[in-house]
């Protein structure tokens, strides 16, 4: 009787051993959690850029408004009639004696 409880303590032992730090144990399970959760996130963050491509294709196939800035912005282009005024910063003077 007393080896069949060391016997059944022994297989109990190993078996633990095996569910805390064994392959698929909850180590595993939990760095699998930490993954799950990253990519989820990562997931998030990728959809919501789709988003707002999407909300700028409708805009751009739909009004010209979103042209006309695109053009103005990253072309530089001006409306006719209109005046175009470029602020260049300057290099700093030296300064001038007093006497």
């Amino acid at each position: 009787m007393r080896t069949l409880l060391v016997i059944l303590l022994l297989v109990l032992s190993a078996l633990q051993v095996k569910m805390w730090f064994g392959e698929g144990g909850y180590s595993d399970v939990k760095r699998l959690e930490m993954r799950v959760a990253e990519q989820a996130s990562e997931n998030e963050a990728l959809a919501q850029r789709n988003r707002e491509l999407q909300a700028e294709v409708e805009d751009l196939r739909q009004g010209l408004h979103a042209v006309e800035e695109r053009a103005r912005s990253e072309l530089g282009m001006v409306k006719e009639n209109e005046e175009f005024y470029q602020v260049v910063p300057g290099t700093k003077m030296p300064e001038q004696k007093k006497d």
